[in-house]
């Protein structure tokens, strides 16, 4: 008897002295939990949140500077849009991609351990190695840099703002989303929706306008919008690689896989309504600023939107520049929220 109850309990748990039952020496998973943050805010992260994450993350400061790098290697209005839309259809179908894996492999980290699934530790460790060193701290200086210059401009009308106060705004944007995302998952949550919210605002704000103006007849610059384009395997090459750049952000959901409610339903939907909602923005936007401007005028633009607010919210121009602002701060913030996974 004392032989085969002593085989019974081999490899069960042992109890603790508090009656919870733990088990012997196998090593316990480390993984982000959904649970209680230091502002007893439930840590994850819901539908809406998913897509304020998405769509906050991709749109930044490029749209409202340089949409001029696709129209300049396709050199009419006809391509131009065509080439955005294709992009945004690209970067859909990469995301769905995404999800599937996202869906398979519920882990969260993004490439990393689909990487690891796939080839093996090493090829996954080079893949964050270079991510943690080189990609993420790059991407997330430069977000925070362009930041930095379009709230420093208004101080400084009519020159460049000093290069030390550009350093220590960004420096300071840094600081405080990287506290912000270290103290609460909810709280880095709550802060990309307000921020998605502010730069949707200034998004519709174009759309409208452009709209209006349509509606009023200023249809000129579409005619003939295929004419004098410049058509050849480089240029659209050139032309996908500039408004891809645009898109770039469509994965970053997936490196918070683990921090999802029911991911297997959220995460594709977050995909399915998120990323169709920026093309559309995207394209209606370029519709906007092809209205207001000629080819050439956007091409000899240094900043399009703010151009574009000159010309048509005078003499409420000076919004297009704080809610520029906040869109570059907001993905600065999706990108600080994803990275550290």
């Amino acid at each position: 008897m004392g032989e085969e109850s002593l085989r019974k309990r081999k490899g069960k748990d042992h109890e603790t002295e508090g009656g919870q039952a733990v088990r012997s020496h196998e090593p316990q998973p480390t993984s982000l939990q959904k649970q209680a943050n230091p502002f007893s805010f439930p840590a994850s992260v819901g539908l809406i949140s998913g897509i304020c994450m998405i769509v906050g993350t991709i749109i930044g400061s490029g749209i409202f500077v340089s949409p001029k790098s696709v129209l300049a290697n396709v050199g009419a209005v006809g391509p131009c849009l065509t080439i955005w839309a294709a992009c945004g259809i690209l970067a859909t179908l990469g995301a769905l991609c995404f999800a599937e894996l996202g869906t398979m492999i519920t882990k969260s980290g993004g490439e990393y351990p689909y990487l690891m699934e796939a080839f093996g530790p090493i090829p996954a460790f080079l893949f964050s190695w270079t991510s943690l060193l080189v990609t993420k701290p790059s991407s997330f200086a430069i977000i925070c840099l362009s930041f930095a210059e379009y709230a420093s401009a208004p101080f400084y009308p009519g020159c460049d703002p000093p290069q030390v106060v550009i350093k220590c705004l960004a420096a300071a944007a840094i600081v405080v989303i990287t506290i912000v995302n270290s103290l609460s998952v909810k709280l880095g949550s709550y802060l990309q929706n307000f921020l998605t919210a502010a730069k949707m605002i200034i998004v519709t704000i174009i759309i409208v306008s452009g709209i209006v103006l349509l509606a009023q007849g200023k249809t000129e610059n579409f005619e003939d919008s295929f004419k004098d384009s410049k058509i050849s395997v480089s240029s659209i090459s050139l032309a996908f690689y500039n408004g891809l750049w645009a898109y770039d952000g469509w994965n970053q959901l997936n490196y918070i896989t683990e921090e999802l409610k029911n991911p297997y339903r959220n995460l594709p939907l977050s995909i399915i309504i998120g990323i169709p909602l920026v093309t559309v923005c995207y394209v209606l936007i370029n519709i906007s600023y092809f209205t207001v401007m000629t080819s050439t005028e956007l091409l000899q633009s240094q900043a399009v939107a703010v151009t574009f607010g000159d010309r048509v919210l005078y003499p409420a121009s000076w919004i297009v520049p704080l809610f520029v602002a906040f869109s570059t701060i907001g993905s600065a913030n999706g990108t600080c929220f994803t990275a550290g996974r």
